[in-house]
């Protein structure tokens, strides 16, 4: 099976530095996959997760709140706002997240606040989908 070296990296710390068989990420324009040999790519990402398949076949899933994936031959790097091992994610404060900003979209104070809004939404939609995974897989 072929293999890719795999960064996944926040402002905070390196998430999961070694080989993987393979990728599942969340792009811009939808989601992707990757495998070795996979033609270079430069894309945003937006909130949501990627899963990661390691050579050995295990599978690891990691939230992503935004960020940057670079896709080279047999080099892979994530370069995330932030990201947290699905396994450490926490329900209570995901669903406060998703409660505030739900409460910003019925204030309504303009362009700014709605933007601000739609995008904590996301990210704590993207968060509460990551726990449920990942509860799945237990």
């Amino acid at each position: 099976m072929s293999t890719f070296h795999l960064d996944v990296v926040s402002a905070e710390k390196r998430i999961f530095s070694g080989s993987a068989a393979s990728i599942q990420v969340s792009g811009e324009q939808g989601d992707l996959g990757v495998l070795a040999n996979h033609t270079p790519l430069l894309t945003r990402i937006r909130p949501g997760m990627v899963r990661i398949v390691t050579k050995d076949k295990k599978e690891e899933i990691v939230y992503l709140s935004g960020g940057i994936l670079e896709v080279q031959a047999y080099d892979v790097t994530i370069l995330a706002d932030t990201a947290i091992r699905g396994e450490d994610l926490d329900q209570a404060k995901a669903e406060e997240a998703k409660r505030r900003a739900e409460q910003l979209f019925n204030e309504n104070h303009g362009d700014v606040d709605f933007a601000r809004a739609s995008a904590e939404l996301a990210k704590a939609i993207a968060q509460l989908k990551v726990i449920e995974l990942v509860k799945k897989r237990r």
